[in-house]
């Protein structure tokens, strides 16, 4: 008989304690899916904390373009429109320069179409789609005067604006954007990495992702030691959404022609780029500012790669705050 109280003691702990356990478990995982997403959510209250709001403007009936803005729009400060390439949104691209730009300028920093909250039904893939679109949306904000920061991707948004609207754009600053990427130059790039660019643009695995931020970084394999799941959170939050659309956006980039006659913009214009851009090269810049003419600037950040915004944030943030406050 105490044999029998002593096994049902047992059985009784046992049962208590897997059912303990599986709680544990059920809560561990419901954490681990939404870590990506809480950091979001910190980033938006640090963009919060620098002053910025978000908005989101109607086009039409056809396009929605989402903001990040400053709240108090203050004269007497210049307007600075910064703008993301690939990557991510603006939370995660621009975490080291909202915090020392916004006291300075009036940001506004959008999603462009089909990142973040950005969204339009037309069937336009086009840098200039996507800088009519912005132009438009600073438009209905009241901004009329500003000048561009842009990166990557963004860069040819950027380019695109200061084309269309010398009245409006005062300065431009281009980080690490091929803009005058010959044919011959892109493939050879293309045949190098062995992939197609929205395979690594839009990442669908963790090792795509990692390969993504190994070209855009120059030091060391900076995601290795981050594991899968993690990967996986990111994915989903940043790529699955518009997954589609964004490869026809990289689509169009890598099959259009090289614009063998791009107009060269009227604005000073500061071009940074990293020694080390992989993406890239940094011929590239070289052949941007001989483009461009006296009217503009090469600044070459040491030790960086196609991201210097994030390898090297203090270098690239003096230089947009005294190139453009001045």
């Amino acid at each position: 008989m105490e044999s029998k109280n002593v096994w049902q003691l047992i059985s009784l702990y046992l049962s208590t304690t897997l059912a303990l356990l599986r709680h544990l478990v059920l809560h561990i995982l419901t954490f681990n899916q939404s870590i990506i997403k809480f950091l979001d959510s910190i980033l938006s209250l640090y963009f919060r904390s620098c002053g910025l709001s978000p908005i989101a403007v109607d086009l039409d009936d056809q396009t929605t373009l989402h903001f990040w803005v400053t709240n108090h729009r203050r004269f007497d400060k210049p307007t600075l429109v910064v703008v993301h390439g690939y990557g991510g949104n603006p939370l995660w691209q621009f975490i080291y320069q909202v915090g020392p730009l916004s006291p300075r300028f009036n940001l506004f920093i959008p999603d462009l179409l089909f990142f973040g909250k950005s969204y339009s039904k037309s069937p336009i893939r086009s840098d200039l789609f996507q800088a009519e679109c912005l132009l438009d949306g600073l438009g209905k904000l009241g901004v009329d005067r500003f000048s561009v920061y842009a990166i990557s991707y963004g860069g040819f948004v950027g380019y695109r604006m200061a084309e269309m609207r010398p009245d409006a754009v005062e300065r431009v600053v281009i980080m690490s954007s091929g803009l005058l990427y010959s044919d011959e130059q892109r493939a050879a790039q293309l045949s190098e990495i062995g992939r197609h660019p929205s395979e690594i643009l839009v990442p669908k695995k963790p090792d795509d992702l990692r390969l993504l931020v190994n070209l855009s970084m120059c030091k060391g394999n900076a995601l290795n030691w981050v594991p899968d799941f993690l990967m996986r959170q990111f994915i989903t939050l940043m790529y699955d959404h518009c997954r589609k659309e964004k490869i026809e956006l990289a689509n169009y980039l890598v099959e259009k022609k090289a614009d063998t006659n791009l107009p060269v913009i009227s604005q000073e214009t500061l071009i940074i780029w990293g020694d080390h851009d992989k993406v890239f090269p940094l011929e590239l810049a070289y052949k941007l500012q001989r483009h461009l003419g006296s009217n503009s600037r090469l600044e070459i950040v040491k030790n960086a790669g196609h991201a210097a915004n994030m390898e090297s944030p203090d270098e690239i943030n003096r230089l947009i705050l005294s190139f453009v406050s001045s």
